[in-house]
């Protein structure tokens, strides 16, 4: 064997070690069964406390399928009469309002949430107050809202717009926190004060994220403004349970199929939107660093 076949099969066989010596060790045995069986116990847990039983189970099909048998045809006359379709858009309005209410409020109060532009004397109270926010349900929001404001949509509207302070304060915090500092950093070697370094430097980085959940957030809000409406705060909730209650199916049936082509229609639009928005980001992001290499690169050839 000459020297060069002897030192090409060295470092094949070296190679082959270091393949082998990489190669990631399988887990133990004992450390999955020590992660399945408190999980099979939380399952079975679960299970028991929620009643269910094999008969349950195996009656639920048929049950079902008695009940949708009832809700063939649907009655898109009736519903349509009793005002249905004003319902309907009372839920968009409240979402709506209710997502205008917390995209304003939010917004401001993420620029000091965030750990790269405000001090943490004032960042950790309105990180907590976000937690608590969040940790409301809109339901329960509206619960409480509604001895203050009524019966009616702006109970309802409050509820979202109260609860989207959290959301959109969470998100866009994190967006804020995601930025490039060098803009910030060229605003204040400008003179610039904080105010003006969150309007040039922050603002025009994070506002095509921040639009985009806020548009998110307001298909959220469409489900939760319909789902409002059982406990009498607006929307067409009261509708659906009002004809449940009358165990009307061809009623029921036929609202909660307007209501799930008016939520399909606003998911596909504002997906689109928001698609737009994020791809119009990222090019002006492009733009941004092809100029400063162009920039580089004729710094480079003058000197």
């Amino acid at each position: 064997m000459s020297h060069y076949e002897r030192d090409l099969f060295d470092m094949q066989e070296l190679s082959e070690t270091q393949v082998t010596n990489e190669r990631p060790l399988p887990p133990k045995t004992f450390h999955l069964w020590l992660i399945a069986i408190p999980l099979c116990v939380a399952i079975i847990w679960s299970v028991t406390g929620l009643n269910i039983t094999i008969s349950r189970l195996l009656d639920a099909p048929s049950d079902a399928w008695a009940i949708l048998r009832q809700m063939v045809p649907p009655g898109f006359a009736e519903v349509y009469e009793r005002g249905a379709v004003g319902k309907i858009f009372e839920s968009v309005y409240i979402a709506w309002i209710g997502t205008i209410i917390g995209a304003l409020i939010s917004l401001p109060l993420a620029f000091l949430a965030a750990h790269n532009v405000a001090p943490i004397w004032i960042r950790s109270p309105i990180r907590q107050l976000f937690n608590a926010i969040r940790a409301v349900p809109e339901l329960i929001l509206a619960v409480i809202l509604i001895p203050v404001t009524g019966l009616g949509a702006w109970a309802g509207t409050l509820a979202i717009g109260l609860h989207s302070i959290g959301t959109l304060g969470k998100w866009a915090c994190e967006s804020i926190e995601d930025i490039d500092d060098g803009p910030v950093e060229a605003t204040k070697a400008c003179g610039g004060k904080w105010v003006s370094g969150m309007r040039w430097g922050v603002l025009p980085q994070v506002m095509p994220i921040v639009s985009s959940y806020w548009l998110f957030r307001f298909e959220i809000n469409v489900r939760a403004s319909a789902v409002l409406g059982m406990i009498g705060a607006g929307g067409v909730g009261s509708e659906l349970v009002s004809q449940l209650s009358f165990r009307n199916f061809p009623a029921a049936s036929a609202v909660l199929i307007m209501t799930m082509a008016v939520v399909l229609t606003i998911d596909t639009i504002s997906a689109a939107v928001r698609r737009r928005i994020i791809k119009g980001a990222e090019n002006t992001i492009d733009e941004e660093s092809r100029t400063l290499e162009a920039i580089t690169d004729l710094t480079g050839i003058r000197s």
